[in-house]
């Protein structure tokens, strides 16, 4: 039988290590210093299972210190909100919620009061809110719109930094993933000292499907259960990947990370369907390129920014973390029994370490 330290435990607990960087302390989003995190979880009576997950790029105000951004669309089926303003200015301005489909007004609502709030913005009178979501409909009444401003607001002022709770927390309540119960899952990497030292990090909302595989093993076909197979006929879905980084990457660079978070999203064994709504959204906390609201004495801004060349390693960080935060979120999550009495199981981690031992990925 599965004791309860297997059920809560992350990849790496069990000896699977993927990729060949080193994580930070954490092994989260929140190794990047600065950045908050925060979950409100929503489970009431037999149907409500949803909730919602904040991330502060930094504990300032965003708005009046806004940070190099950019987005990548992996698979358009969805409602990605603020998007077109960061494609155009290059740069995040509000916190960034993540929620289900049809909480995204809500969403954009609750970033919108705490912004007006915030002392030193009394006289804004735009934010671009930007609000992320998966269909967690399968498991939660997505049509009862449970989720309420003041849930939002919670999520946000919860925010905290250090480790992250992971699964069937905040906004990944209800999502399934591979045919089994997805979740939040987070994941960083630690650039060595002679590529600069940086840190990549990663959040994701698993909530989509295609052929599990596990550091390159084919652990859903071993399992017999994969999109388009007898037991699951479908690989919609939609996955929501948050990147952060340290390094000093402006927003062309960010959004050439955001497109290998992709990478890291494939070589799960996701395929990004054509109801997959996949988008990643990167932003830089590097302290020198935050970009002040306004600018009244009209002086050019200096902003550092690594060269090309300079890269690559970011790159794989992104990858490897990207990959480790999606298998984190679904050996996080737990069994569960949502609206009209449907149950997904969470990954049978046992059967799944057997299948790693027998390709020699574990001793």
């Amino acid at each position: 039988m599965i004791n309860q330290a297997m059920a809560q435990g992350r990849t790496r607990d069990f000896g699977i290590r993927i990729g060949i960087l080193p994580t930070g302390s954490q092994n989260a989003i929140t190794d990047v210093a600065g950045i908050k995190v925060g979950h409100l979880t929503k489970i009431e009576g037999t149907n409500i299972r949803t909730g919602v997950t904040a991330i502060l790029p930094h504990g300032e105000n965003l708005f009046q210190e806004k940070l190099p951004a950019a987005v990548f669309v992996g698979n358009g089926f969805g409602k990605l909100a603020g998007v077109t303003q960061i494609e155009e200015l290059g740069n995040l301005e509000s916190p960034i919620i993540l929620t289900n489909t049809l909480s995204v007004a809500a969403g954009i609502t609750g970033i919108v009061s705490y912004t007006l709030s915030q002392s030193g913005n009394e006289n804004v009178q735009s934010v671009n809110a930007v609000v992320g979501e998966t269909n967690d409909g399968y498991l939660n009444d997505i049509r009862g719109r449970s989720i309420t401003e003041a849930d939002i607001l919670t999520a946000i002022h919860s925010a905290s930094s250090g480790p992250i709770a992971e699964g069937n927390v905040g906004a990944g309540t209800g999502t399934v993933c591979f045919g089994f119960k997805g979740g939040i899952g987070t994941a960083s990497r630690q650039i060595p000292a002679s590529l600069g030292g940086y840190t990549v990090g990663v959040l994701v909302q698993s909530n989509f499907g295609g052929v599990l595989q596990i550091d390159g093993v084919p652990v859903g076909v071993e399992l017999g259960q994969y999109s388009f197979s007898e037991h699951i006929t479908s690989a919609d879905g939609s996955c929501m990947i948050i990147v952060a980084t340290d390094a000093p990457v402006l927003e062309r660079n960010l959004k050439r990370m955001a497109q290998r978070a992709m990478m890291g999203l494939a070589k799960t064994g996701g395929i990004a369907s054509n109801g997959s709504g996949d988008y990643v959204i990167a932003f830089s906390t590097f302290g020198k390129n935050r970009i002040p609201h306004q600018n009244p004495t009209l002086k050019a801004l200096h902003h550092e920014e690594l060269a090309n060349e300079d890269m690559s390693a970011l790159f794989l960080a992104v990858i490897e973390a990207t990959e480790e935060a999606i298998i984190n979120s679904l050996f996080a999550a737990q069994d569960m029994e949502g609206k009209d009495g449907r149950k997904i199981n969470a990954l049978p981690k046992e059967k799944v370490l057997e299948i790693m031992r027998k390709y020699g990925r574990i001793e």
